[in-house]
């Protein structure tokens, strides 16, 4: 049995050796490493931030006291430490443990993550609550700390928290986890005494003191004072981070080395004694422990990984995989996409490309290496990214945004008030729409539809097959007004390569007829419709498939025509049960007169959690076999088929 093995509280820490911790981390990072192994998951963030997660949960009192994890990428430690050992090889698999802190999972969990940014706001909030209870109560003595990426501090809504929190000065420990050297170090001897300084007790009194009683001295006291207080903003000008983040009220302490557990502990302590909003600065290495991640930290971000010896130093030296492996994959609809952004690019020089800090995620690192300076990459500035977006459509470009669909929803505004009010040319791609998998909850791109179904000038399209997405594409340069384009995570459907041709907004197809029912899709479950189509042959039942293409503005006449008469009319889309693509269908035969029964295959309602999107689709009842049986239900198949099969049967 390992250390590690015997940990069921974070309280378990408290008294363990140097020794002891060094062993618990290494037991940590190889639990870690072979868990991922298996399941996929955010390997190199929590592997640097084993020393900070120890130093966090050594000097605060996990559940009393709360850890809020920004995004929830580095928690895998914390999820470790507070009981989920026994269960963390059922990392992201359906029915395990989250990706994420999950409150359902442990008391130690104080919020369901997911997205940058949010962690310093939860952490103002519970700090407000706190300042509410009684003096006697226990509860003011909580101890609140956040822990947060650098790449989230770039996030408006961090900007916006720091800025209140240095307002209200509640006591808050913020820990900046700094592992993509995008915020240079201060390093060398006066970094380390300046830090040393501010977390003294007897500097914070004395600073106190001279604020208050100086500029009351006869004559000289004002003078002196505004002296000093300019000496000093010169010098916290001479170091910008200092001066940053003091200027909005906060004392500032680093960088600190992330994996010295005994320096990180002292500080923490330290920072907690100031009973002031204090961020702490530390520098961790992303893939601590492991190689490989540590030489490619984007790769091992959040991937499926393929086996790993803990013993290779260099993985060239793995064997190569059998030769089947070798072949030639399908494209995915990410890599299909930004394939016919980069040809539209090669002859339209308006086009210009923004993601929010995921350029590899949504395959726009391959626009960028064709065309440096039309990419633009903001950071975790979604809202941002949108409205720049505008501000470039309204200067003749053809701005393209492609952002996670989850994502997306952090933009809307900016495209109800910037790109759709102004009436831009800008195409909006969102990637990873529908069913994403191990992310789960806080990362399934299931709720963008139903939110921008009503928004004017908007055209929404979503294709059958990555061909058809090159054709999208392409008429969206065409397109003098703002267009969504949704799009899944999948690979297509490995058919040849050719150029996108615009289509008419607003246009459907219909891809086989059938006398019985109609049955329309929107994005690649069409591909399953038809699936289901042909089974249905065998219950004496033949269908109509269209594939929509366009939520909105949705074929009425098409539609129309071809529901009239039928026995049920069932629509599907892999997004929310409520203000899609089915009840815009709905909508449009209740205006045309036609009143049919309609089934709405979608997502259920409420949130879809973690495991690997086949499975996900089976328990939802939207795979091939689940709609076929949704479908029987509709039409209370099995009884009326076999008399329907019976009548046609020839006469004996």
């Amino acid at each position: 049995m390992t250390l590690l093995d015997t940990i069921r509280e974070p309280a378990q820490i408290h008294g363990m050796t140097p020794e002891q911790l060094d062993t618990l981390a290494t037991e940590l990072r190889e639990k870690m490493i072979r868990t991922v192994q298996q399941t996929g998951g955010h390997l190199a963030s929590s592997l640097g931030a084993v020393e900070l997660t120890l130093a966090l949960h050594r000097v605060m009192d996990s559940p009393r006291d709360r850890i809020v994890w920004d995004t929830g990428h580095q928690a895998y430690a914390h999820k470790l430490l507070t009981g989920r050992g026994d269960r963390f090889d059922t990392l992201r698999q359906v029915g395990g443990i989250g990706g994420f802190p999950r409150r359902s999972e442990s008391e130690h969990d104080v919020f369901d993550g997911g997205h940058a940014g949010t962690g310093v706001s939860i952490g103002v909030g519970l700090a407000a609550a706190r300042a509410l209870k009684a003096r006697s109560d226990p509860a003011r003595r909580q101890r609140i700390a956040v822990c947060l990426g650098d790449a989230a501090l770039g996030s408006g809504l961090t900007m916006e928290a720091l800025n209140h929190l240095g307002h209200v000065k509640y006591p808050l420990l913020i820990v900046l986890n700094d592992n993509e050297m995008s915020i240079s170090p201060s390093v060398g001897g006066l970094s380390t005494r300046l830090n040393k300084l501010r977390l003294s007790r007897a500097y914070q009194e004395t600073k106190s003191v001279t604020q208050r009683a100086l500029p009351r001295v006869p004559v000289i006291g004002k003078p002196a004072f505004d002296v000093l207080a300019w000496a000093k903003e010169g010098f916290k000008r001479s170091w910008a981070k200092v001066g940053f983040f003091e200027d909005m009220g906060l004392t500032y302490i680093g960088v600190l080395d992330g994996h010295n557990l005994r320096e990180l502990e002292e500080s923490f302590e330290a920072a907690f004694q100031l009973g002031t909003p204090v961020l702490v600065h530390v520098k961790t290495i992303k893939g601590k422990g492991y190689a490989p991640a540590e030489e490619d930290s984007m790769s091992f971000h959040g991937a499926s990984l393929p086996p790993i010896d803990l013993c290779v130093i260099d993985p060239t030296e793995e064997p190569l995989p059998p030769e089947a492996e070798l072949k030639r994959k399908p494209k995915t609809y990410t890599q299909t996409f930004v394939e016919e952004l980069i040809h539209l690019g090669e002859t339209d020089r308006r086009i210009t490309a923004i993601t929010a800090g995921m350029p590899t995620g949504t395959g726009l690192s391959r626009f960028a290496d064709h065309f440096p300076a039309r990419f633009h990459d903001v950071g975790i500035a979604e809202q941002h990214a949108v409205t720049m977006a505008a501000g470039l459509g309204l200067a003749g470009m053809r701005p393209v945004v492609v952002l996670y669909s989850t994502f997306g929803q952090r933009a809307l505004d900016g495209l109800v008030h910037d790109v759709c009010q102004n009436n831009v040319p800008v195409l909006i791609g969102l990637d990873r729409s529908g069913l994403v998998g191990e992310d789960g909850t806080s990362h399934q791109g299931m709720f963008m539809l139903s939110a921008m179904r009503s928004l004017p000038n908007l055209a929404i399209g979503s294709p059958k097959d990555e061909q058809e997405l090159r054709d999208l594409v392409a008429t969206s340069v065409a397109h003098d007004g703002p267009m969504v384009l949704l799009y899944p995570r999948d690979v297509g459907e490995d058919l040849p390569d050719h150029d996108g041709v615009p289509l008419e907004i607003g246009r459907g197809e219909v891809l086989r007829s059938g006398e019985d029912l109609l049955m329309i899709g929107f994005g690649p479950i069409v591909q399953r419709l038809l699936s289901v189509a042909s089974d249905l042959e065998a219950d004496g039942l033949t269908a109509t498939v269209i594939n929509a293409r366009w939520a909105k503005p949705l074929d009425e006449a098409l539609i129309s025509e071809h529901a009239a008469g039928k026995r049920l009319v069932v629509t599907a889309e892999e997004s929310a049960a409520l203000g899609g693509f089915g009840d815009g269908v709905l909508d449009a035969l209740n205006r045309a007169g036609v009143h049919v029964p309609l089934h709405k295959v979608t997502l259920a309602e409420g949130f879809v959690h973690h495991g690997a999107v086949d499975d996900l689709r089976r328990l939802q009842g939207i795979d091939a076999p689940g709609m076929l049986v949704q479908v029987r239900a509709a039409l209370s198949v099995p009884a009326r088929a076999k008399r329907r099969a019976r009548s046609k049967a020839p006469a004996a």
